[in-house]
């Protein structure tokens, strides 16, 4: 097979906010290039350690759902796209950076907390908030930032709620969210951000046992399983995935709909459409465009390459829902597409555990947009869009909008 070795600063592995070339919804070029070529691909990341990108869609649904491929970030060989993420590794690990059984023994103390039937019943008071965002938001005027105003506080406010953190809060985890997922983050600035966060929510879960409530935190106190360490792990990993992942998605989505008037008039026209359109700007936007790590803890033959044990692994989940064998037309955004095999939520026992609700938080969030402001439009060329190509979760930093 014949290998591309690349040495780059970690933003080659995402799309530039300069979105210079190609458009800022597809993969990066060098990913694109890679995918284009073969679904295996050789790479060197920043700190010039090799690993492999896996770029094709069903490449990248083996090595997920295969455990010889390792989510252990202590192992070695284990692919870090940055300096801080390393150290976030090395103080606080998570759940969704262990092998089973570790894995499966904490994910299944947050399993009924997602569950799709839990998540439905919370229709209403999302659609009550959403609401109540965009009643302030239109209040007497024409123009708002949408990430500011609508498409961040609809997510921090409900994973707040779940989780029993008081909202008020939100701009102090908010701000070090921002830390622990900018690519340029130096590791002191991740040491510090992660040790207030990791504080906090300790002083959080010892309030808990004083005074407990029907929150998540509180739950986990209950049990009386975990340290209050621990349970600050668990809840920074939720506060931080439960705001910026959905924030991002519905700024994005939001935004590639405007870019694509044919597909946002079909949906205005058919509302019912909403929720395969969700699936659709999941597998078309991707916002984790710099690959989920693995490392092989053995030698595994994938298609014609054979990857070593302790070789790192990084699976481009964006160019694999771009994979034309899977999804014709797969740069076509089409909001009656069955997406259903995308693999935006990852593959395996570690796809996201938090699914069901960002599924329900974009449908909500993007129909009730639609209903309430019939001429959303841009209020700045989109050229001046400022992506968020220095950040771990692909979106925009802001969305100025009118209507």
């Amino acid at each position: 097979m014949t290998t591309a070795e690349r040495t780059a600063p970690p933003d080659t592995l995402t799309v530039p906010a300069s979105r210079a070339p190609g458009c800022p919804f597809d993969p990066a070029p060098a990913v694109a290039d890679a995918a284009r070529a073969e679904p295996l691909t050789r790479a060197t990341l920043w700190d010039n350690s090799p690993c492999w990108l896996v770029t094709g869609h069903q490449e990248v649904r083996t090595v997920l759902g295969d455990p010889r491929f390792s989510a252990d970030g202590l192992r070695p060989g284990f692919p870090f796209l940055t300096a801080g993420a390393r150290e976030v590794i090395g103080r606080a690990p998570t759940f969704i950076r262990m092998d089973d059984p570790g894995h499966a023994k904490l994910r299944r103390m947050l399993t009924a907390e997602f569950m799709v039937k839990k998540v439905e019943a919370m229709r209403p008071e999302v659609q009550h908030l959403a609401d109540d965002l965009l009643d302030r938001m239109a209040a007497g005027r024409n123009s708002a930032d949408l990430v500011r105003e609508f498409a961040l506080p609809l997510p921090s406010l409900v994973i707040c709620l779940l989780l029993g953190v008081p909202y008020e809060d939100h701009e102090f985890f908010q701000e070090r969210s921002g830390i622990l997922l900018a690519l340029r983050s130096t590791a002191a600035e991740v040491k510090a951000a992660l040790d207030e966060l990791v504080e906090y929510l300790t002083r959080l879960a010892q309030a808990k046992r004083e005074r407990p409530d029907d929150g998540i935190v509180s739950r986990l106190v209950a049990r009386g399983e975990l340290s209050d360490g621990e349970i600050a792990s668990m809840g920074r990993l939720l506060l931080v995935a439960g705001h910026e992942t959905t924030a991002n998605m519905t700024s994005l989505g939001t935004l590639a709909l405007l870019r694509n008037p044919d597909q946002l008039a079909r949906l205005r026209a058919e509302p019912g459409l909403i929720n395969g359109a969700v699936e659709e700007l999941l597998r078309y936007l991707t916002i984790v465009h710099n690959g989920v790590p693995r490392v092989a803890t053995e030698d595994v033959v994938l298609g014609e390459s054979t990857i070593r044990a302790g070789e790192g692994v990084l699976c481009m989940i964006n160019s694999a829902n771009r994979d034309a064998t899977v999804f014709p037309e797969a740069d076509a955004l089409d909001v009656t597409r069955d997406a259903r095999r995308h693999v935006a939520f990852g593959f395996g026992v570690h796809q996201c555990l938090g699914q069901p609700l960002a599924r329900v938080e974009l449908q909500i969030a993007l129909t009730t947009l639609l209903r309430r402001l019939p001429d959303l439009r841009l209020a700045i060329p989109y050229e001046e869009v400022p992506f968020r190509g220095d950040m771990q979760i692909y979106g925009v930093h802001s969305l100025p909008v009118a209507w």
